[in-house]
């Protein structure tokens, strides 16, 4: 027997460790070849004081081992605690989140038996920065960060495993009709990487009609790219439809290391019953025995794990009179599971894994380009009666430089100055931009700051505006 691998493992909370001590004996009766540090993380860490949810000695031994495999966490409720889940993908550089989304019909209910999707979502970026801020009264604000190397990573990584896996198609899901600049990188960057792929389909779908086909016809989508918000949702979707939220596993993977969990929560409420189904866990580990080199483990665990949905045996969350044979508890599903290890499904097709992993090209740098600054948007909190936008227009104008004129006011991405309608709402938040007609030095933008700020105006966040080799990279507001 060969040196066994040490991996690192949380057993978590609410159902977290009795689905953990599960799929540790079905490893163990496996013959899978790791050892196992265990580190405490989560609610009981957040009680100590700690925001993360993580000490400092478990992260010595998730850098050490750098594979973790992680029963659901809970987050206390409150401000001021951090997502583990959140804090370990971005600290470690797990830029990938992959989902495999299949049915099991007839065994487990699902109106869609043919569905086999995986879902590949960007993990650092987007929404999931957690910049935030309220800036008035009335007003509160979220950054979206979108960057050319996350995206390149995460849409290189999906045409990679694509092509791992025997996969025919990539499909993109952005809403760049709409963010034209954030998601619109993400699109052009997928149109880019798709022309090295030219053996594999590829094609880009917004992503609310995405979602509807996720929920509607899964079996027309192979293997789909997307930015981290929509891929969060997606995920659950697809899980849940494809039968249960309950059966799927989720790998986080870096380019020095990985994580593996059920997408299931902690489930606090049937926490101690052993009733709960360890079958998120297992698919989740089973991705991890396939990360670490032992495929071949790997498949045995899996296609036992199948023959065990066929022969019946199931837990109550997958419970169906005339399907099931025998309702079990969490140690009992895992025991049928052990004894039908080295036996095939019947029915459903084998499990095959490829043994290779996928394999990332280093990323390359952007080339050089010739940035300009052509303006600035100045955000006020602004609450004079009546807000008026024509006065607040006609003060702005009387106080700015003559080479950066005030184009417009926005209120709430709506314009409302000049020629904006009485009909508009307006809030206490005002977004006012100023641009010149060629590049502008930052001083004359310090100086029209200064005049306003002068002026008794309430300066909330600038937006500098640039042009890079001469195309706009701002959104234009409406009637500019």
């Amino acid at each position: 027997m060969g040196e066994k691998q040490r991996i690192t493992i949380a057993r978590g909370d609410g159902i977290g460790p009795e689905i953990m001590d599960a799929v540790l004996t079905i490893l163990e009766a496996a013959g899978a070849t790791l050892a196992y540090d265990e580190i405490e993380i989560g609610e009981k860490i957040y009680r100590q004081g700690i925001t993360s949810g993580i000490p400092d000695s478990a992260w010595e031994i998730i850098r050490r081992n750098r594979v973790l495999l992680k029963a659901p966490l809970t987050t206390p409720q409150g401000s001021g605690f951090k997502s583990v889940n959140v804090t370990l993908r971005k600290s470690l550089g797990l830029f990938a989140n992959i989902r495999p989304c299949k049915a099991y019909a007839p065994f487990v209910a699902s109106a869609f038996p043919g569905m086999d999707v995986v879902i590949i979502r960007e993990n650092e970026e987007d929404l999931y920065g957690g910049i935030e801020y309220q800036q008035t009264a009335e007003m509160t604000q979220v950054l979206k960060l979108i960057s050319r190397p996350g995206s390149e990573s995460i849409i290189r990584y999906a045409f990679e495993y694509a092509r791992a896996y025997g996969r025919r198609k990539v499909t993109c899901m952005t809403k760049d009709n709409i963010m034209k600049i954030t998601d619109g990188l993400f699109h052009r960057l997928f149109n880019e990487i798709a022309a090295e792929y030219p053996d594999i389909q590829a094609d880009h779908q917004i992503i609310d009609i995405g979602t509807a086909r996720v929920a509607a016809q899964p079996e027309v989508l192979d293997v789909i790219v997307t930015p981290n918000l929509y891929g969060d949702i997606l995920s659950d979707v697809a899980a849940q439809v494809a039968g249960s939220v309950g059966l799927a596993g989720s790998a986080n993977v870096g380019r020095d290391f990985a994580m593996f969990e059920a997408i299931h929560g902690s489930a606090p409420d049937i926490a101690g019953k052993g009733i709960a189904n360890p079958s998120g866990l297992l698919q989740a580990a089973v991705q991890m025995l396939v990360h670490v080199g032992l495929a071949e483990t790997a498949e045995h665990i899996h296609n036992a794990w199948l023959r065990t949905l066929e022969d019946g045996i199931h837990t109550i969350d997958i419970y169906r009179l005339g399907i099931s044979q025998k309702r079990v508890g969490t140690q009992e599903f895992a025991r049928a599971v052990i004894e039908r290890l080295g036996q095939l499904p019947q029915i459903l097709p084998p499990a095959h894994f490829h043994s290779g992993g996928v394999q990332m090209p280093p990323l390359q740098s952007a080339p050089p380009c010739c940035k300009q600054l052509v303006g600035v948007d100045i955000f006020l909190d602004w609450n004079e009666p009546g807000r008026n936008p024509d006065v607040l227009g006609g003060r702005l104008s009387d106080l700015t430089l003559p080479e950066l004129p005030l184009r417009l006011i926005t209120n709430r991405g709506v314009k409302v100055y000049p020629g904006g309608f009485p009909e508009t709402f307006c809030t206490d938040h005002w977004r006012c931009r100023f641009t010149a007609d060629q590049e502008v030095d930052y001083r004359r933008i310090l100086a029209l700051l200064n005049r306003l700020h002068e002026a008794g105006f309430q300066i909330i966040k600038t937006e500098n505006l640039y042009t890079f080799e001469g195309q706009r990279a701002y959104s234009l507001g409406q009637g500019e």
